[in-house]
């Protein structure tokens, strides 16, 4: 074995009731390097790093760690070994501060029963400022921004001293800036000999930061690659098992007359007085940078807010929504941005969550629901959708976040809702997975109804819309058609230039 190397994880399986997620997967990394882990949605990748992490316990396989063979039983034994693991959904408690949760479970202690509060903040700072990170050590965690909160996970995981750090969808929420600092730290933290294992859809950031690519599909190992010697394409066709010839598949529909329109929508500071309007068969897109309040749109439209302010016509009339159920009653569906914590019930089975919205049409006498109506649709729907579940009958909380995100859409489908609002719709999914999503817009728009797309990916936003919106502290800054829409051109109104 090479001196260099810091872990291999040999012939790793492990089985869940129904499913092989890993099938002698393979992995091998080095001190200081980032390597990164691909694969679509469901390949096996966060099974393989919850069994590094301790979370999940192999099947068989081998795990050699800093020169020896180990068996991790639980996240506090890796977290000794130093091995860190910062998940897409943040492991921090928002209501304590950013040294308290630095050192959460392991507080510097003054003898046997007090902590040592002020050598804890000095610890603390020290780490961030190590980092190059401005950030209050006294601040509360529900005070800072997600890339502030992602520095913070970047500081706990030095504070173990770790020597390998699992970075999953890192950047996932961060804007340009801020992906600029956390690569900043990344390139600190090689530069000290940790290695970096980095989980990740964004291919072109993928080339930018690692350094090679351990490539995996179906839960098994397909190839190991110099990332500066392999293509983007190259890497498609690894992990999807072919070549994808268009990768934002835009389709023209012959579009009907006005379906949607929010005319003066006002919700505190965040959103001013936004105005659009969507055609039958038209996608609108809506961008820009984060905190430009297009989330808040969305939720402000969907009835979720209070205070708002505006109309909102659907087929040319005027609906009044303070809720939720006016939205879905007035035929508006919304696939939200966070699908764990609003667009799913992660406690429920794949089914139920699908069809949710659509309860009423199963119900006769207006109180019995027909079981095996519902049973039968939902099945349609996952074959539609291709939602790759052992059963209807699943935990939705154990699907790929790819078919997380296709069950929020079926659901909103199986309410044949006129006017469909998609807040990130593909982020944090594979490249395939975003296919798929794009294809079931196609179908939408071919039937003739709205959408309204929302996203921060502006290749995303070019690529699949017909016109794009764009916002700046609340307000909208411009209008671009397909013709016109460039990125720099989208950045220029997203940062306020033309006002």
């Amino acid at each position: 074995m090479r001196e260099d190397i810091i872990l291999t994880m040999t012939d790793i399986i492990k089985r869940f009731p129904g499913v092989l997620a890993l099938d002698n997967a393979n992995l091998a990394v080095r001190k200081g390097e980032v390597h990164v882990l691909l694969g679509e949605n469901g390949a096996g990748k966060s099974t393989l790093m919850k069994i590094l992490a301790g979370a999940y316990t192999k099947d068989s396989g081998t795990i050699v760690f800093d020169g020896r063979q180990v068996d991790i039983g639980s996240p506090k034994q890796a977290e000794k070994m130093g091995i860190s693991i910062i998940y897409q959904e943040l492991n921090l408690i928002p209501a304590l501060t950013v040294a308290e949760n630095i050192f959460m479970g392991r507080h510097k202690m003054s003898g046997k029963i007090h902590i040592n509060w002020n050598e804890m903040y000095d610890g603390a700072k020290k780490m961030l400022d190590d980092l190059e990170i401005n950030i209050d050590p006294n601040a509360q965690i529900k005070r800072l921004g997600i890339a502030q909160q992602q520095m913070v996970e970047v500081a706990k995981a030095l504070s173990i001293n770790a020597k390998i750090i699992v970075m999953d969808e890192p950047t996932a929420s961060l804007t340009t800036l801020e992906i600029e600092h956390l690569f900043k730290a990344i390139k600190k933290l090689q530069k000290n000999g940790v290695a970096i294992i980095y989980i990740s859809h964004r291919l072109e950031e993928v080339k930018e930061i690692g350094d090679r690519s351990t490539i995996m599909r179906d839960g098994k190992t397909i190839a190991q690659v110099e990332l500066a010697d392999t293509s983007i394409d190259e890497i498609i066709k690894l992990m999807v098992g072919r070549e994808l010839k268009e990768k934002f598949p835009k389709i023209k529909v012959g579009m009907g007359g006005e379906r949607f329109r929010v005319e003066n929508l006002s919700f505190g500071k965040l959103v001013r007085n936004i105005s659009f309007s969507v055609r039958a068969g038209e996608i609108l897109g809506i961008g820009g940078l984060m905190g430009a309040g297009r989330t808040e749109t969305a939720r402000a439209i969907f009835g979720l807010e209070e205070g708002v302010t505006g109309k909102v016509f659907v087929d040319g009339k005027e609906r009044r929504i303070r809720s939720p159920r006016d939205a879905i009653a007035a035929g508006i569906g919304f696939a939200t941005e966070d699908r764990k914590s609003e667009g799913l019930v992660l406690t429920m089975d794949v089914g139920n969550n699908i069809s949710l919205a659509a309860l009423n049409i199963f119900q006769k006498g207006g109180v019995h629901i027909n079981l095996s109506e519902e049973r039968k649709m939902i099945e349609d729907y996952i074959q539609k959708l291709n939602i790759r579940t052992p059963s209807s009958y699943q935990k939705v909380r154990n699907l790929s976040g790819g078919n997380q995100q296709k069950v929020v859409l079926a659901k909103w489908l199986m309410r044949d809702s006129s006017v469909f609002i998609f807040d990130e719709p593909t982020r944090g999914i594979d490249v395939n997975a975003k296919i798929e999503v794009y294809n079931l817009i196609n179908k939408l728009i071919s039937a003739g109804k709205a959408v309204v797309l929302i996203s921060s990916e502006l290749p995303e936003l070019i690529g699949m819309c017909d016109r794009i919106a764009v916002m700046c502290l609340g307000e909208k800054t411009g209008e671009l058609s397909r013709d016109e829409a460039t990125q720099e051109r989208v950045l220029q109104l997203a940062t306020g230039g033309e006002k």
